[in-house]
């Protein structure tokens, strides 16, 4: 499903890692090498994708999206380099992490560069309200990082607290992707709002999905461990309901897995089996559902196309992926 919804802005697509990669240019050779790094390990790059597809079902009239795309996947590659340092995480999409095949401090500066080269092309993209909407975004995400971070190893961390992070750290930026395409369409402002809700919504949804992978997936497939989030000490839904509705017994050793540096390869996977029997994962995917529900409902009021059609088919891929 995912080459559907891609071949259908086949041409933006290819446009879009071209301006990435002429954008990661830089004098300074480490930028270069790990810029080219993280390009070359792919990605389905959902973001820059939702960007290409809002602009189109918005009829845009020039080539601006491309950019917009581009400063969107900087933006999510730039707090993947920063979350890696603070997770301490060695893989992703199954290749070590630029923490752990350079260090600590070039994945922080080369994440701020990225950060900063983003702003630049928005500079260049030249339209204030996106700007705007990008500098509270990024604000957001940051608060959403320094929350999630007070979280972290909380036995008593809530289902509120959680919705709250995901929503800050990973859907928001799905919202700006989503009303930044409407606007370089010139969207009406009942369709632009639409669309801004859609974002959020899919976020959320596909936050939703990733934490529940983490317990059921195929590290392969996924290209990162399985069960990182617990060692990792991160309180996430799964888990949560697992706290709420495990026996004694079970909620004493969730607590104790949480607890910095207590999991070993025995007490994670008696964890894993807890969350998987406690019907967490089938709790998370329900939300996930019903938020992918809601994203649906709001296409209604888009225009019909190819492009708003791709929208309704990356919120199923959203929910039904494996990675």
């Amino acid at each position: 499903m995912y080459q559907q919804i891609r071949s259908v802005v086949e041409l933006d697509f290819i446009a879009v890692n071209q301006f990435v990669v002429d954008q990661l240019h830089s004098d300074v050779p480490l930028v270069e090498n790990i810029g080219h790094y993280i390009v070359e390990a792919g990605g389905k790059r959902l973001r820059p994708i939702l960007v290409l597809l809002t602009a189109r079902c918005c009829n845009v009239k020039n080539d601006q999206h491309i950019a917009l795309a581009a400063v969107i996947e900087f933006i999510h590659t730039a707090t993947l380099l920063h979350d890696d340092v603070v997770d301490m995480s060695t893989l992703r999409r199954g290749r070590p992490t630029v923490n752990t095949e350079w260090n600590n401090p070039s994945s922080v500066l080369v994440g701020d560069f990225i950060y900063s080269r983003a702003f630049q092309i928005l500079v260049q993209i030249g339209d204030m309200r996106i700007m705007q909407i990008i500098a509270d975004t990024t604000n957001k995400i940051a608060e959403g990082e320094v929350l999630q971070l007070i979280t972290k190893n909380n036995p008593n961390s809530s289902e509120q607290n959680y919705m709250q992070v995901i929503q800050d750290k990973t859907a928001i930026l799905f919202q700006a992707a989503a009303q930044c395409g409407a606007i370089l369409g010139r969207a009406e402002s009942e369709i632009e709002s639409s669309l801004k809700k859609f974002g959020m919504h899919l976020g959320i949804a596909f936050q939703l999905i990733d934490d529940a992978l983490d317990y059921d997936g195929d590290s392969e497939i996924l290209g990162k461990n399985l069960g990182d989030d617990l060692a990792e000490g991160k309180p996430t839904l799964p888990l949560i309901y697992a706290l709420e509705h495990g026996t004694a017994s079970q909620t004493s050793l969730i607590k104790e897995c949480l607890k910095e540096e207590a999991v070993t390869k025995k007490t994670l996977a008696d964890v894993m089996q807890i969350v998987r029997d406690s019907g967490g994962l089938n709790y998370t995917r329900d939300l996930a559902r019903q938020q992918s529900q809601l994203a649906s409902k709001l296409l209604e009021l888009v225009p019909p196309s190819r492009y708003r059609d791709a929208l309704g088919k990356l919120v199923t891929f959203s929910i039904d992926r494996t990675n």
